[in-house]
């Protein structure tokens, strides 16, 4: 059976640490065909993308990327884990996904780990969810009061 490798990103734009990545996780999963998931027009940040959708299709399909699929705005423009779950939902729909592999800022698989075991425990007693309450009642935006409550979480 082929094996097939899924990558989440942005590409905004192509650059030699995306070509980087997507070598490396080729030559890692062995895969026989990628798939990459990219955001369209709009940042996760919600900004205008440097380069157009159909720029950032055309590098990742000459770099080494056999099919480009769009990750739509609701998605791509939202916090990481709704990014995430786009883009996984699109790959999980496929049927024929077998490894996937995405770039972060940090690099550190373990941070990730945290901060997905912070999201996905959160009740009214976390320490993560009293920052956030602290933070929102002093009139912080809701994307800054996160970052603020993770980094007094960690």
């Amino acid at each position: 059976m082929e094996k097939v490798l899924g990558i989440i990103a942005e590409y905004n734009p192509f650059h030699n640490g995306h070509l980087y990545h997507l070598k490396e996780s080729i030559k890692k999963s062995n895969s026989d065909y990628t798939i990459a998931v990219i955001g369209n027009n709009f940042t996760q940040r919600g900004e205008s993308s440097i380069i157009d959708k159909w720029t950032k299709a055309k590098m990742a399909l000459e770099n080494g990327v056999d099919l480009v699929l769009e990750l739509p705005s609701i998605y791509s423009t939202s916090c990481a884990e709704n990014f995430a779950y786009g883009a996984i939902s699109i790959l999980d729909s496929l049927k024929i996904v077998n490894f996937l592999s995405f770039g972060s800022e940090s690099g550190d698989i373990d941070d990730i780990k945290k901060v997905s075991h912070t999201m996905n425990n959160q009740d009214e007693n976390s320490d993560f969810t009293k920052y956030l309450k602290e933070e929102l009642s002093k009139g912080v935006s809701y994307p800054k009061a996160r970052e603020i409550s993770f980094r007094k979480n960690f």
